[in-house]
């Protein structure tokens, strides 16, 4: 259930969205729940459905964008925006707009290519700049550096960590583990993936499949000998929704 100052929201929240849109779905599937999901007031909850809308589609889009995987190794950015970092991961270069640089990913994704978890970054900060304007994300995201969950902006640092959830909702960023990868092939020892409508799922490398589909590749990629077959971890990264809130402004 849903609860707003410990009351439901009025009813006619939650028609202003469109039937089958992302809010809909993820207001239809938290008040069918039977966990608590509490809010201070309308103005967070609205925020974190327009941000998960926001996460989806930046997921969606970023598969579209030819955005390359490769080991940290040997990745690679466009250096007109980013440098590459000596451990692979991209720092971005001063004097540059963090805006034009988060576009830039979506808009010459060959020019790129890197691990999972740095993808599930480009997708928060592209979430973040649709949700909040370029102005504003400018002002909150100036030092970016994308690699892993270790570097990641203080905004994000909530998301990091996967915590167990009674259900995983749309925009959660999920994970699908594989206890007996090979050790020949480590990069497939789990995949970063981000919930998506219609039991889907996007996974940098892998696309958007559902779950069996990445279970079968990460089963792939499995140990000779191996009895422990992949799953979905009943856990999601979330980012600090309330904390973000603060910072998007009230109608």
């Amino acid at each position: 259930m849903i609860t707003v100052a410990g009351f439901p929201p009025d009813a006619s929240f939650s028609r202003t969205f469109p039937a089958n849109s992302v809010e809909a779905r993820l207001l239809s599937t938290m008040t069918e729940s039977a966990s608590k999901y509490s809010y201070d007031s309308l103005h967070t909850l609205s925020f974190e459905l327009l941000l998960r809308r926001e996460i989806v589609n930046a997921a969606q889009l970023l598969y579209k964008s030819r955005f390359g995987f490769a080991v940290f190794h040997r990745s690679r950015c466009n250096e007109a925006y980013w440098k590459r970092t000596s451990n692979g991961g991209f720092q971005l270069k001063k004097n540059t707009v963090p805006a034009a640089a988060i576009r830039d990913i979506y808009e010459n994704g060959s020019a790129y290519a890197t691990e999972c978890a740095t993808a599930m970054l480009v997708v928060y900060y592209k979430a973040f700049l649709e949700t909040y304007g370029e102005e504003r994300f400018n002002s909150l995201f100036s030092d970016i550096y994308l690699m892993n969950w270790h570097t990641s902006d203080p905004l994000l640092k909530a998301a990091a960590t996967p915590r167990p959830v009674p259900e995983l909702l749309l925009g959660d960023r999920g994970y699908f583990a594989n206890p007996d990868v090979d050790p020949q092939t480590p990069q497939w020892q789990g995949e970063n993936v981000i919930v998506l409508p219609d039991g889907l799922y996007y996974g940098h490398g892998v696309g958007i499949h559902t779950a069996d589909r990445i279970i079968k590749a990460l089963n792939g990629n499995r140990k000779e000998g191996a009895t422990q077959p992949s799953y979905l971890m009943r856990s999601a990264g979330r980012p600090d929704i309330k904390k973000l809130a603060g910072y998007y402004p009230k109608a």
